[in-house]
């Protein structure tokens, strides 16, 4: 094969044309905590660490939710984890608090709220 002048090999790059990335679909945005809600959540994590209840956590974004998970030990289910869903904020509330067992313990439009629930949880009668 021979290339006349002006033609140019299909194999090379040609700066700027075939480099760009417009042709690459974007990823799909994920639902993430905002720096004052996770500083809220790590803020409690924190308080519970050093009481003695939790010792790990693990933190997972999908496209439709943001899970925080609470253990006592890596090693075994989490005990909670806290959801942010904001296609429920309209309705119940885009924060959740779900227990091991499945169980929804509180639902709200405001994390805080939610989040108290916890600290009421570790309050016992001896």
């Amino acid at each position: 094969m021979s290339l006349e002048l002006g033609d140019t090999d299909p194999s090379e790059s040609r700066g700027g044309e075939g480099a760009g990335f417009a042709s690459v679909p974007a990823s799909p945005a994920r639902v993430t905590f905002s720096r004052p809600e996770l500083s809220r959540i790590l803020g409690l994590y924190g308080r519970k660490v050093a009481s003695g209840e939790w010792r790990d956590y693990a933190i997972d974004f999908h496209k439709d939710r943001a899970v925080f998970s609470v253990f006592r030990r890596s090693a075994e289910v989490a005990l909670y984890r806290i959801e942010k869903n904001p296609k429920l904020s309209r309705r119940q509330g885009a924060y959740r608090v779900v227990s091991a067992t499945g169980l929804i313990v509180k639902v709200g439009h405001e994390l805080d709220r939610v989040l108290r629930e916890l600290d009421k949880a570790s309050l016992r009668v001896v």
